[in-house]
């Protein structure tokens, strides 16, 4: 993808910077839009100058600041990106992801040859599986408002693209991992092991397993994605098809921290987490998509991105 008018909502938090770093190297045009209520403009230091960057609120902006029909592709990733705040608040969830998507079809329906929209879903639409691997065609029952509201997104984006034409594709993200992420399994578990090598406190009983995805495999298969779907509203699994218990991770991560802490384990999940994703990535394989990046690996991009970060030095020294 080269030479293209690209929009990314969310384009200053983990997946957007990164994806928007990809696509201006690759000499696009890259326009953000981002309310920063959870993304930093540190994210985008790197490419600060060769982007349009909007501070806004989505629906603000759409009225005024952009026109949609300007754009070839739009990749919708701004929105609450985790579970536990949807457990919270889930008039937020709605709002941030739901409402953001149906305002963002809209517009979409009133512009004469709308850009095509990719956008970012969840594994947590599939809840607790109703069997293993999970196959983009399996039974869809979230356990969290999170899912709920992902799922009703992607039903939302699948019909648009039924009843209107527009191309729209849907994007079903498992557990990530990378540089400029400060939250979730892997990035907690490290500054865990750096704040006390003795203890470390562990949700669950360490038997849930993931499949942790790095970031630049993700931003890959978005873009492989982008380039071959037609946009008649699809769905696809975006993993590497490889899961790993917590449990692996947390001994993986003492390796290479080189720490022995004894392990407590809380016993108790957090509400609205799925106990087991195994994930079939045949659908994207197909497409031409192979991971390049395994688990230890990645552990130990982060692990470097940790201590260099003097932010992040701060809080566990």
């Amino acid at each position: 993808m080269t030479n293209k008018r690209i929009l990314i909502t969310g384009g200053a938090g983990f997946i957007g910077s990164h994806l928007a770093e990809k696509l201006v190297n690759d000499n696009n045009h890259i326009t953000i839009i981002d309310n920063l209520s959870t993304g930093s403009i540190d994210n985008l230091i790197n490419i600060r100058s060769k982007i349009t960057f909007i501070e806004r609120d989505l629906k603000r902006a759409l009225k005024t600041d952009i026109n949609l029909w300007e754009y070839d592709y739009v990749f919708h990733l701004a929105g609450n990106p985790y579970v536990p705040p949807s457990v919270k608040n889930p008039k937020f969830d709605f709002k941030s992801n739901l409402e953001n998507t149906f305002i963002l079809l809209e517009g979409l329906r009133k512009t004469k040859n709308p850009p095509h929209l990719f956008n970012a879903s969840s594994g947590a639409v599939y809840g607790n599986p109703a069997s293993i691997p999970i196959k983009e065609s399996d039974p869809t029952i979230p356990v969290a408002p999170y899912g709920v509201s992902k799922l009703s997104a992607e039903r939302y984006a699948s019909v648009y693209s039924l009843l209107y034409g527009i191309k729209t594709t849907n994007l079903r993200f498992f557990s990530l991992f990378g540089p400029r992420q400060k939250k979730q399994v892997i990035f907690d578990l490290i500054l865990k092991v750096k704040k006390n090598p003795q203890v470390l406190e562990i949700f669950g009983d360490g038997s849930q397993e993931r499949d942790f995805i790095y970031i630049s495999d993700l931003i890959e298969a978005i873009l492989l994605i982008a380039k071959k779907d037609n946009g008649h509203g699809q769905s696809y699994n975006i993993a590497t098809g490889n899961s790993a218990t917590i449990n692996k991770i947390a001994k993986t991560i003492c390796k290479i921290c080189d720490v022995a802490p004894k392990f407590e384990y809380s016993l108790k999940n957090r509400p609205g987490d799925a106990e087991k994703w195994q994930v079939d990535i045949s659908k994207i394989k197909k497409l031409g998509f192979k991971p390049r990046t395994d688990l230890e690996e990645g552990i130990k991009k982060i692990k470097a991105w940790t201590d260099s970060n003097q932010k992040l030095k701060n809080i566990y020294e």
